[in-house]
């Protein structure tokens, strides 16, 4: 039974993916982030002496406090929070709780570094449709909730790249990038170590809807239908992305709690 102040990993996991997942912050030294540099998902580093930092942040959002074990530094800091009006909450057991329950983590070693506000930035070319909405989507939800997306012309990027330090991705030679018959969106799900299955369905989904091969899932040619839609609604891609996001959020609900329900109509089949 966790305490009042605490959530468990198996709680905090229903919540990882979602609009209601809360912010979640990783304050341990970094000796102990170095021991197991893992990331819970959707989390990102804090240092716990920051508090008035790590308070402007989180600009008054619930939020999860997550050190190694889950007692004096997470304790701390959200007793901290809390002293300052805001909702924290501790991980019982830490990133160690959560590594023990075999729940997934975030492999770091090509987590881009972050900017002077703690963001990763990102840039592609301009338009997106799928895999440049679906990747944004992942990293927001899953890597990195205040990650900066740059959309730009496409013989500009290398520019960008080199003089905003970003990260490039949906392009022909980069690392984040197709590879073989697996686009973007699944070099991400494989190389953040986010390979748990309702991620790898949805990336069927989205490979299918990407690559034309509308035959890998039945819900391809819907994905793609309603990628092409919002693409004919929106001229600004940041406000595309935005309308887009509640999309992949319907998408991950299905393909994690939905896949086996069917629409039953009509209402009373099956029962005379």
């Amino acid at each position: 039974m966790p305490a009042p102040n605490q959530i468990t990993p198996l709680q905090l996991s229903r919540l990882i993916g979602t609009p209601e997942c809360p912010v979640l912050v990783d304050v341990r030294i970094d000796e102990d982030y170095q021991e197991d540099p893992y990331l819970i998902p959707g989390s990102f580093r804090h240092s716990y002496l920051d508090i008035d930092g790590l308070a402007a942040k989180i600009g008054g959002q619930k939020c999860v406090v997550i050190c190694q074990k889950g007692k004096k530094l997470s304790e701390g800091v959200s007793a901290w929070l809390r002293h300052e009006g805001l909702d924290a909450e501790v991980l019982q057991g830490g990133v160690f709780g959560w590594r023990d329950a075999n729940l997934p983590r975030l492999d770091c070693k090509h987590l881009p570094n972050p900017d002077a506000q703690g963001r990763t930035v990102w840039v592609t070319r301009l338009r997106p449709k799928v895999d440049r909405i679906a990747c944004p989507w992942l990293i927001r939800r899953f890597i990195d909730p205040y990650a900066v997306f740059l959309f730009t012309a496409k013989q500009e990027v290398p520019a960008v790249v080199e003089r905003f330090d970003a990260t490039p991705f949906d392009l022909e030679d980069v690392f984040w990038s197709h590879r073989g018959e697996k686009c973007t969106f699944d070099t991400m799900v494989e190389e953040f170590g986010l390979t748990f299955e309702p991620l790898l369905h949805l990336a069927r989904v989205v490979r299918g809807a990407d690559t034309e091969r509308l035959d890998l899932e039945p819900q391809c040619s819907g994905l793609l239908a309603a990628s092409l839609g919002l693409s004919r609604m929106y001229r600004d891609d940041l406000a595309l992305l935005d309308a887009a996001m509640p999309l992949y959020d319907a998408f991950y609900r299905w393909s994690r709690d939905a896949r086996e329900e069917t629409h039953d109509w009509p209402a009373d089949r099956g029962t005379k």
